[in-house]
């Protein structure tokens, strides 16, 4: 890391929504589970749980009347998921440029998702070589998002303790999508970043402390220069 990045110690990211377009994904596996097993469930519903940990999303299928339990439902939507990513991962416009400039800059970036191990661990295959400095996983033994849990984990594999240093946290840059996620990030006092482009769902008045309509124009020098703007308003 060069003194042009002496604020920003690593960008850590969600996936769904924020890395990768996989909401069409998560959101089909529930209208076919639901249509198959007599569930009343629609694409509004399906994007209103979007971010929501996958047995939140089982529970309330089945009181939308899908006759099967939570841990069947939760099987076969990471199922279909995982079987659509391993064909092709939907990385979202742009974002693999940003990986790389936050590479060729020194900067890691570490995965944060409640996604299975090996979707996670597919991702990172299929991303700039050298991208990641690791992953926390839904297999992981820590709390879910909305908890601060995952990122202060995050946080860890690149050195930071959150629990003991408030400021070493805002040097990390946490990007996600949903307001579950957000929550979660924002909580472990990361300076968080609201991706808008692709969701239906508004968190313009969320808890971040700036949003990104897509990636157009985002690169290590922008993420860089947010952190800057962020330490000097605490």
């Amino acid at each position: 890391m060069t003194d042009r990045f002496c604020a920003l110690t690593a960008v850590l990211w969600d996936m769904d929504g924020t890395l990768i377009d996989s909401e069409p994904y998560w959101h089909e596996s529930e209208l076919i589970i639901a249509r198959d097993a007599g569930g009343d469930w629609d694409k509004e519903m399906a994007w209103q749980c979007s971010g929501t940990p996958v047995p939140e999303v089982a529970r309330k299928m089945i009181e939308r009347g899908t006759r099967l339990d939570a841990d069947e439902i939760g099987r076969r939507m990471i199922a279909h998921v995982a079987r659509r990513e391993f064909e092709r991962v939907p990385w979202i416009d742009g974002v693999l440029a940003v990986l790389e400039s936050l590479s060729a800059a020194g900067i890691p970036s570490v995965l944060v998702t409640t996604s299975p191990r090996d979707m996670a661990v597919n991702l990172i295959a299929h991303a700039p070589a050298g991208s990641f400095a690791g992953y926390v996983c839904g297999d992981d033994e820590v709390a879910k998002k909305p908890d601060p849990a995952p990122y202060l984990a995050a946080a860890r594999i690149v050195g930071v303790d959150g629990s003991a240093d408030a400021d070493a946290m805002a040097r990390l840059l946490a990007v996600e999508d949903s307001p579950t996620g957000l929550a979660s990030a924002v909580a472990s006092g990361a300076t968080t970043v609201a991706q808008t482009k692709y969701t239906q769902i508004d968190t313009s008045h969320g808890p971040q402390f700036a949003s990104w309509d897509g990636y157009d124009g985002v690169t290590a020098e922008s993420c860089e220069a947010l952190i800057r703007h962020r330490l000097c308003r605490r």
